[in-house]
């Protein structure tokens, strides 16, 4: 399988919301506090990846035993961010999960 091959490749649409097919897409922001764990990040990366999600945007802050974690993602329904979030919710290591629409930022030019 080549990069163009998968499946959030600018190239290749975002997969369909089979939950909430009528339901309109934005941007969705979730804030966690997590345990400072070592596979912490990577379960909750995990969820995202199991559906072929990749985040537009991600910042990880560790404060003492907990990390402070925002994942921003584009093209989700309000159904199946909560979806996401209710399955965050469930991980052993995850201690608070908040779901928001978040605002689209104008992109900097670099250089």
């Amino acid at each position: 399988m080549t990069a163009l091959d998968w499946p959030n490749n600018p190239a290749t649409p975002l997969r369909a919301d089979v939950w909430a097919h009528g339901n309109p897409c934005s941007l969705i922001r979730y804030r966690l506090v997590a345990e400072a764990e070592a596979s912490s990040l990577c379960c909750v990366l995990n969820l995202f990846a199991m559906q072929y999600l990749v985040p537009r945007k991600l910042n990880v802050l560790q404060q003492d035993d907990q990390l402070l974690i925002d994942v921003e993602l584009d093209g989700l329904s309000w159904h199946r961010a909560e979806v996401i979030a209710q399955k965050m919710r469930n991980l052993i290591s995850v201690c608070d999960v908040t779901l928001e629409h978040a605002q689209h930022e104008a992109l900097q030019a670099v250089g």
